[in-house]
């Protein structure tokens, strides 16, 4: 049963999307179909869960907090860390929808990259700055490791804004909800040379990445790390020593 009687917890960065205007527009970008395999990250008190529930084949939530896993009703409930859940456990073409908590979503993020091969698309409701980060082009402020990692992977797309007010309690941000469709061909990336890029973002390429083969990879070594694309990043990391 659906309650409003929670109490918001901090350390599980839960703010409840409660208007009834922008979960009826998101449901509506979803484009759901009776065949769809649905998980919901995060269904909190299960605004969305409800309106899902009857529009899709299948629908199972993941939900962190045991107080709101045992008042979820009609759905499958995966008591358990979004973080360290294993989403292979899925069926390939597998659809992702959540709020997700603002103070993991970069960590959750980078995970769910990794099973990009396996979902037909994902639709999550972040904090905007995240979006803007996720969609950014190289050479931009907002260009950067994540920007990378989930290019290589998604074609994306933000759909619309969101207000503070739409949630309960309010965030001192506004949010955005955000598309990411596989690749049909996924970028090979080093992690760890792109972390390690991105750690010295503001050096040239040759400094940052020592031991990388840049003429091999066609690349600039006078470059900045914010300069490469996902391609350039995946040249390299074909062509790195390390």
């Amino acid at each position: 049963m659906r309650s409003t009687s929670h109490v918001p917890r901090k350390r599980f960065g839960q703010h409840f999307l409660h208007d009834p205007r922008v979960l009826a527009h998101l449901v509506e970008a979803l484009s759901l179909s009776s065949d769809d395999f649905v998980v919901e990250i995060g269904p909190g008190e299960g605004a969305l869960t409800y309106r899902l529930v009857d529009k899709v084949g299948t629908l199972e939530v993941i939900e962190i907090d045991r107080d709101l896993a045992a008042r979820l009703e009609k759905v499958k409930v995966h008591q358990a860390d979004a973080l360290e859940f294993d989403y292979s456990t899925f069926p390939k073409g597998v659809r992702l929808v959540g709020n997700l908590p603002y103070n993991i979503s970069t960590p959750l993020l980078f995970h769910l990259a990794r099973y990009a091969d396996r979902v037909r698309d994902m639709h999550f409701m972040l904090q905007l700055e995240v979006v803007e980060r996720m969609v950014a082009r190289p050479s931009t402020p907002e260009y950067g490791r994540l920007s990378v990692a989930l290019q290589a992977r998604f074609a994306m797309k933000k759909l619309f804004n969101v207000g503070s007010g739409a949630f309960r309690p309010p965030p001192k941000v506004e949010s955005a909800l955000v598309r990411l469709e596989p690749l049909p061909k996924i970028l090979k990336i080093d992690e760890d040379m792109l972390r390690r890029a991105f750690s010295a973002r503001r050096k040239t390429l040759k400094n940052a990445l020592p031991g990388v083969d840049f003429a091999a990879a066609g690349i600039d070594p006078t470059l900045r790390p914010e300069n490469l694309s996902p391609a350039d990043y995946a040249r390299l990391s074909m062509n790195s020593i390390l």
